[in-house]
Order: C-alpha cells, then sequence, then structure tokens
C-alpha cells in the first residue's frame, strides 16, 4: 500500500509541485494586492486566493508533464 503511494506522489510530483507555488503565488496575490473592501470573490479571502492559486497552478503544471 504505501509503494502505491509512494509511486503516485513520484509519478505525479510535477504536479504537486505546480499546487504549492500556486498556493504561495495566490496566497502572496491576496496579500500584496488584494482587496480593500473585501467584496472581491477571490482576493478578498486568503483561503480562496490560495486555493484559486493552488488549482491554476496545478492545471498549468500538469500541461508541462510529459505522457508515457
Amino acid at each position: 500500500m504505501i509503494d502505491k503511494f509512494i509511486s503516485f506522489l513520484k509519478k505525479n510530483q510535477l504536479i504537486f509541485l505546480g499546487i504549492g507555488i500556486g498556493i504561495l503565488a495566490g496566497f502572496s496575490y491576496w496579500y500584496f494586492v488584494g482587496c480593500a473592501s473585501g467584496t472581491c470573490p477571490i482576493t478578498g479571502n486568503p483561503y480562496i486566493s490560495a486555493l484559486y492559486g493552488a488549482l491554476v497552478g496545478g492545471l498549468i503544471f500538469a500541461t508541462l508533464k510529459k505522457k508515457n
């Protein structure tokens, strides 16, 4: 069971890297740019901004993955 999990992580490490970078980028965008009034749906909340960044980062890095 653990071998399958490790294999899964190694196979998709580029996607997980993209998710991590996306979280940092989304949170950084909220922190430095953000939304002063708090009414913006994505940049008004740090959690939503980080999750959106994770989604975008994962999708971008998934396109870089080599096909076997």
